[in-house]
């Protein structure tokens, strides 16, 4: 393995005395200020980005007093592809933004036409040591879904959003237009999705009739993070949401009303409590107004 130090070094440690042994894997999240979880320091250390006393580190490394570990910041080695598409900048400042996902592209993956690769066409390139080579979102939205998504644009800022939503410490609203109307019209729906507990708090904001057909606005609080895990709770419960035809809408709609209308989380850095919100998309104004 090359030991080659790439980028700018955003921290380095010195080892004090320590009383048991200790591999790096266990050790090094303790003690980088970048980097808060066990996953996000196995990625750096795959990147080749830590170094004990100046070679390339491994997770298997035990660690002793006296060693320097340092941790570099990670550099692209071939050009980032832009994806030109003008996105809404609700919030930018060097270590995070938000911004507002259009329906119909994926937050990211193995595409050009994606969120992310046109996040470095609308924001400002952070002038942070630990900035990231592109910014890069901390959660995903599918590919129908519109409204805000959270941006890191630091290590730091990454490592500790990442560990915000794996504590359930963003706090997230959606709003829905569903088939039906409810009683009660709030409640918690609870159900397993591929074995796994999650639930979903639902209000009604709203209830309308379109040619004696019923529907809903809901808003929706997600306390658990499952892939389309509001699709799929809506859908069980007999209210899919209008235009999904993957989990049963009946509707005829060529775009999923869902959208991530709110958010809040504290800052990465200042640790300030922040708060978005969104307005209504043209979409649900359009619809809702067929009632009347």
């Amino acid at each position: 393995m090359q030991n080659f130090k790439p980028g700018n070094c955003i921290e380095s440690h010195h080892v004090l005395a320590l009383e048991k042994q200790i591999r790096l894997q266990d050790y090094g999240f303790t003690v980088f200020e970048s980097i808060k979880t066990k996953s996000a320091l196995k990625k750096a250390i795959k990147k080749g980005l830590i170094f004990l006393n100046g070679r390339v580190a491994e997770t298997s490394d035990w660690i002793e007093e006296g060693q320097i570990l340092e941790l570099y910041a990670e550099e692209l080695h071939h050009k980032k592809k832009v994806f030109p598409l003008r996105l809404e900048v609700i919030f930018e400042d060097d270590s995070m933004a938000v911004v507002n996902k259009p329906e119909g592209y994926p937050t990211n993956g193995n595409y050009f036409k994606t969120i992310e690769n046109a996040l470095a066409f609308n924001l400002k390139v952070s002038s942070e040591k630990d900035k990231l080579p592109y910014p890069q979102p901390v959660h995903r939205l599918d590919n129908p879904t519109s409204g805000l998504l959270i941006i890191a644009k630091t290590l730091t800022s990454k490592s500790f959003l990442s560990v915000l939503f794996e504590h359930n410490k963003v706090h997230k609203t959606y709003l829905a237009i569903v088939e039906g109307h409810f009683d009660p019209l709030s409640d918690i729906i609870s159900l397993d999705i591929d074995g796994k507990q999650s639930s979903t708090n639902y209000r009604v904001e709203k209830a309308f009739k379109i040619n004696q057909e019923n529907f809903s606005v809901l808003s929706l609080k997600p306390s658990s993070g499952r892939t389309h895990q509001l699709r799929i709770h809506l859908s069980k419960i007999g209210h899919p949401i209008v235009g999904d035809k993957t989990y049963g809408s009946f509707i005829t709609s060529n775009t999923l009303m869902l959208f991530a209308s709110s958010l809040e989380l504290h800052h990465p850095k200042t640790n300030k409590r922040l708060s978005f919100e969104t307005e209504l998309p043209h979409k649900f104004v359009k619809f809702i107004n067929r009632s009347l």
